[in-house]
This record gives C-alpha cells, structure tokens and sequence, in this order.
C-alpha cells in the first residue's frame, strides 16, 4: 500500500511537471563550483591556501555560506550561498583570494523550491 501510494504522488507529480511549464521557482540560494583553473600548481596554492581558508570561514561566520563541501573528484569546492541572485554569489566569492589570484573560476546556479511539489498540495 505504501509503495503504490509513493508511485501515485511521484506519478501526479511527473504528469504535472510535462502538463504545463511551471513558473521557475523564486531563487532562495545559490550553489556555487570552485574549480582550479588548468596548470595551477601546488606551489602556487600554498602560499594563498591560509587567507582563503580564513576568508572562508569568515563568509560561513557571516551567514553567506550555509554549507560548504570538497568535489567528489578533488578539483575544488562546492558553496551553497544564502543569496537569491547569481550577481550577489559571484560579489560574495570575488573577494575569495584564489579567485583574486586567477588561480580558480566558479560556476553558479540558483536554487529555489521544488515547485512540483505545489500540486501535491493543491497549488497549481
């Protein structure tokens, strides 16, 4: 029983999702890459890794980073930034120094609410 009642809300929630394009869902955060840039060395790094790492944590002390992770495939990090607009992520990660040396580049993508789950609720 339980099982056939989470294919049906999954099943209503699919065919609305292909009925009608919602309105994209109001942005609430922003998920930010850092990916080091090709040819930047470990020597490079090290002498910039002690202020990035301070800067860091201050934006996460501050509330702009709600949470932080290492990529999978150890090539950078992961932000999740308490912003609503790409504009104001990229402002908060500009003042990063690996970004200020040139030595990494981000990639964003705001983040908002689940909007398919509005008809499960009646709120189409």
């Amino acid at each position: 029983m339980q099982l056939t009642l989470r294919h049906s809300i999954l099943a209503l929630a699919a065919s609305s999702l292909f009925a009608q394009s919602p309105a994209p869902p109001k942005p609430t955060h922003v998920l930010a890459t850092l990916s080091l840039k090709p040819g930047i060395t470990r020597d490079q790094l090290t002498p910039v890794m002690p202020s990035e790492v301070r800067d860091t944590v201050n934006l996460y002390l501050e509330g702009k980073i709600e949470q932080w992770y290492s990529r999978g495939d150890g090539k950078g990090v992961v932000f999740l930034l308490n912003c609503a607009t790409v504009a104001e992520a990229r402002a908060i990660v500009e003042t990063l120094p690996l970004v200020k040396a040139d030595f990494a580049s981000f990639d964003y993508m705001p983040l908002g609410p689940l909007n398919p789950l509005r008809v499960l609720l009646g709120n189409q």
